[in-house]
């Protein structure tokens, strides 16, 4: 009888369970929290508005049917499933045979344009590695094991992701506040994106 005590005071609450672990609510309150954040990074990967909202979408349909992850990883687990889905959309390999993305200038704002025109004009793998590796501040490895390449050919389109920027037009950089460089970017001003209702 001791021992059967013992059990059930140990055994976590529901209310317990419910707080340690994020639910499909707390992904839709991130996802509309984050959306022009989220909505960006799957614009900067798949370089294209139709897949970028497509990405988007898949993204919030990943977290809420599969959400067993901690409450406090779960604004980091979103942006990992947006990655992963901007990775299954797009394929980039980095044997060069990626497209360098559609003209999509009728579709973006001007401001936009011009501030992401080098990173959009990547190849999609050159994209990916730098996106992943630099703005989100990924591992080497946790790139390597994401993309399924190398970890040559993942230095190797960063290094080009990042002479290419170099070279380009300096008011086309991405500008990153210090504190963005890891955690997540935003428009320097603001610009009203199509994002899905």
């Amino acid at each position: 009888m001791t021992m059967e005590t013992r059990l059930t005071e140990n055994k976590p609450s529901s209310t317990t369970h419910d707080k340690v672990y994020a639910t499909g609510l707390d992904f839709c309150r991130i996802f509309k929290e984050d959306m022009k954040n989220l909505y960006l990074l799957s614009l900067l990967l798949t370089a294209d508005p139709e897949k970028a909202e497509q990405c988007f979408v898949a993204g919030l349909d990943d977290c809420v049917a599969h959400n067993q992850v901690f409450e406090e990883w779960a604004r980091s687990w979103a942006r990992r499933a947006i990655i992963k889905n901007a990775i299954r959309l797009i394929a980039p390999q980095p044997a060069g045979v990626n497209s360098v993305p559609k003209d999509f200038t009728n579709q973006l704002g001007m401001e936009l344009q011009a501030q992401f025109s080098l990173l959009l004009g990547l190849p999609s793998f050159e994209r990916f590695a730098f996106v992943m590796s630099v703005l989100e501040g990924y591992s080497e490895r946790e790139c390597t094991l994401l993309l399924g390449c190398t970890r040559a050919d993942l230095m190797s389109a960063r290094s080009e992701a990042l002479r290419k920027i170099a070279d380009g037009d300096e008011q086309a950089v991405i500008e990153l506040k210090p504190e963005q460089r890891s955690t997540s970017f935003e428009l320097q001003s603001p610009v009203r994106l199509a994002t899905p209702a």
